[in-house]
């Protein structure tokens, strides 16, 4: 996982893990609207892995924001590659739900052992987004794995 350095320019969070199923079995958890409210903890309303494709979640309101994060499909690649947009807080507050633009991205490669997922959330602005960067990469590095153990389930 990328910690970054704290200064001012744009941050990325990279998460690698390696499951061992195959990549279409990964694509379905990864890509189910029912599954992802599951690994991610958020369920996503209006979500289908279409591009352009507007979905959001819900998450804990703060200052100005109202606590929806809206999203858009930006790239759907069955079994390879998957990304959309992440948008949320507001210009007005500073912290937890300041303004937010950034792209969660999803590759998935057939490796020996299984599948290598690698996600990219990319774009935090720094240091307006700071907090949101400190506590994603905390977040994504447990959500994750998730996605293995729901792949589990489904086998």
């Amino acid at each position: 996982m990328n910690h970054g350095p704290m200064h001012s320019g744009t941050e990325e969070i990279v998460v690698d893990e390696v499951f061992p199923h195959a990549p279409e079995t990964i694509w379905k958890t990864l890509t189910s609207g029912e599954l992802m409210g599951r690994w991610l903890g958020m369920a996503p309303a209006g979500f289908e892995p279409v591009v352009g494709n507007r979905f959001t979640y819900r998450t804990n309101p703060a200052g100005k924001w109202d606590g929806t994060i809206r999203c858009e499909v930006l790239e759907v690649i069955p079994n390879e590659r998957f990304a959309y947009s992440w948008k949320g807080g507001h210009e007005g507050n500073v912290g937890y739900g300041s303004l937010l633009d950034t792209v969660v991205t999803f590759t998935l490669s057939k490796v020996a052992e299984g599948t290598r997922v690698r996600l990219f959330h990319s774009g935090f602005v720094f240091p307006r987004n700071e907090t949101a960067y400190r506590n994603m990469s905390g977040g994504w590095s447990q959500v994750v794995p998730r996605i293995g153990t729901l792949t589990d389930e489904q086998d």
